[in-house]
């Protein structure tokens, strides 16, 4: 049976640039076994499989890295919600403002900008509010990036895994020579798995704050997952600036956060993030950007 796809790069207005993406728009009929191959044909971080709703709302996604499913992803909602507003799946886009997809983490809310008829950027609301899990050893993350312990900063806070729907191991790198010079240490990844709780995954993301017009320069590495590098990761996006807004004592109200990833991959990434904040509590995140579209076919499934 044949399924039909798209592909589109996520956070960037550049074809070839961003973070790739497959969707299948109508995914319905396949297994998980199917979607597991299908993820790992395409290779992409992530692929993205839609159906239709079970509660009610836009539609359900699931995704998959080449290694497994995953219950939550940045780039690969805000490229699916791209993906079905261009392909006309949502129907008149000039009378759609947002989407909600029913997924693993919950429902995430996705709004459509758009101009001349057009889809300018996407952007997300994350499914769950920040959390803060287990702390690792700056010794441990320099040695699964090949850095000295120096190079990892923990004045402001130290490694640790932070979740808005999917986690993270968060870590603040001192500059962005440290950060250009990370490179994975399988070695050093299998011991981070080994001291992690039960069923966390061994995903790092690591940024380095700069001045201009980015706040944050970053990158993240998950190669127990499947995937490398990752050029762009809006889970993780999500979970950094809920991290920082909640380390800044003194904020309240809204606050915004421009990012770039994926510069070192020559596949740069801008992602726009925000965070709200109330009684000292980190109450949403989002991120959002552009998409551009890069291929339509079809993938044979026997």
């Amino acid at each position: 049976m044949k399924y039909q796809y798209y592909t589109c790069d996520v956070f960037t207005h550049t074809r070839f640039g961003g973070n790739p993406l497959a969707v299948l728009p109508k995914a319905a009929g396949l297994s998980d076994q199917q979607m597991q191959q299908i993820a790992r044909e395409f290779n992409y971080a992530e692929t993205a499989f839609v159906f239709p709703p079970d509660a009610g709302h836009t539609r359900k996604v699931r995704f998959f890295t080449p290694a497994c499913e995953v219950p939550f992803a940045g780039h690969p909602n805000v490229g699916t919600a791209f993906v079905l507003a261009t392909t006309g799946e949502l129907g008149d886009i000039r009378t759609v403002s947002g989407v909600t997809f029913e997924e693993k983490a919950g429902l995430v809310p996705i709004s459509l900008h758009t101009l001349n008829g057009k889809i300018t950027s996407c952007e997300l609301r994350a499914p769950q509010s920040v959390c803060f899990g287990q702390t690792v050893s700056a010794s441990l993350i320099a040695s699964a990036l090949s850095l000295a312990e120096e190079d990892i900063l923990t004045k402001a806070h130290g490694p640790q895994v932070v979740s808005v729907g999917l986690p993270f191991i968060l870590a603040e790198i001192r500059d962005r020579s440290a950060l250009e010079r990370c490179r994975v240490n399988m070695k050093g990844f299998a011991d981070i798995l080994g001291v992690l709780n039960d069923g966390m995954r061994a995903s790092m993301y690591l940024y380095t704050r700069t001045t201009g017009d980015v706040n944050i320069r970053a990158r993240m590495f998950a190669p127990l997952s499947g995937v490398p590098e990752d050029p762009a990761t809006g889970s993780a996006t999500c979970a950094v600036v809920g991290l920082l807004t909640h380390l800044d004592k003194q904020a309240c109200g809204k606050f915004t956060y421009r990012l770039a990833q994926g510069v070192e991959m020559g596949r740069p990434s801008a992602l726009l993030a925000r965070a709200e904040k109330s009684n000292g509590e980190v109450t949403a995140t989002w991120v959002g950007g552009p998409c551009v579209m890069v291929s339509e076919g079809f993938i044979q499934v026997d």
